[in-house]
């Protein structure tokens, strides 16, 4: 009966994992969004570590899993995103209180899975840590806007923050690269598939990629319960530090994006509550 039954959920299952991919594609490319943190918070952050940090020993396990979320990124980032981009320009605010509201949602799950192996004075340590030193460089971010002329070497550091994004939940790449006027021609050029932009972005990835994947994962499973409580500092700060307060001004505006918090928080429960139920095996 449970061969049955996993018959009938491998196809919702599959369909839902395109969905997170596509929502942590589309959380790579807007601003203020990391990518990273969607991946933890729909429980694929570990299994793409884990993979990107030895592909050779977890491909057979690890690939099936993460196809259905690599199809969904790659369309959340390159299709959808550029359909929300529209929005984003449109309705800002609204938009990113919709994101807000999925990441508090997820919150009490990634805090649950963050105490899986216990819980100690260095987990909260780590994550207030964690949390002081994402304000302190977002908040510099925000304090010092620098303007730099696109060029190859540019593109290479814009190709170190869109991996970094990844292997450092909260470390939005637009985030990093917006205040030094890199994200409009990098993410045009990704859009466009510029050559001269997509080869030096992809290859300072893939060095990040390759100097850090290990480094990170082995951090997990030595120091589990201090790496995850990390996480949820990051994820604290970079969520705050996205919310719009000048939307929250004018009454009618802020009914709006109290309604889409709302809205993103139900979405994350119902998510978090079906990830609950199906097993992948």
């Amino acid at each position: 009966m449970s061969k049955e039954s996993n018959n009938h959920t491998s196809p919702l299952l599959f369909v839902i994992r395109v969905l997170q991919g596509a929502l942590i594609g589309l959380g790579a490319v807007l601003p203020g969004i990391s990518g990273g943190v969607l991946s933890v918070i729909f429980g694929i952050y570990k299994p793409i570590m884990e993979l990107l940090s030895n592909p050779i020993a977890n491909f057979k396990t690890h690939v099936p899993k993460l196809i259905p979320v690599v199809i969904g990124g790659a369309v959340g980032f390159l299709g959808v995103a550029n359909i929300l981009a529209f929005f984003l320009e449109k309705y800002p605010d609204p938009s990113v209180c919709l994101f807000i509201g999925l990441i508090a949602g997820m919150l009490p799950s990634l805090f649950r899975e963050a105490g899986e192996q216990g819980r100690s004075k260095g987990s909260y340590v780590s994550m207030v840590v964690c949390m002081c030193v994402i304000f302190a460089i977002l908040i510099g971010l925000q304090m010092f806007s620098i303007e730099v002329k696109p060029n190859f070497a540019w593109f290479l550091f814009c190709g170190f923050c869109l991996a970094l994004s990844l292997i450092a939940p909260g470390m939005s790449f637009s985030t990093l690269l917006m205040p030094l006027g890199l994200y409009t021609p990098f993410v045009d050029g990704i859009g466009h598939f510029d050559l001269s932009i997509l080869i030096p972005g992809g290859i300072g990835a893939l060095v990040t990629v390759i100097c850090l994947a290990k480094a990170v994962n082995a951090l997990f499973e030595h120091h589990y319960s201090i790496a995850f409580h990390g996480i949820i500092g990051i994820v604290i700060a970079a969520t705050v530090m996205i919310i719009p307060v000048s939307g929250f001004k004018n009454p009618g505006e802020a009914v709006v994006n109290v309604i889409c918090i709302v809205v993103g928080v139900a979405l994350a429960l119902a998510l978090d509550k079906f990830n609950s139920q199906v097993k992948v095996e």
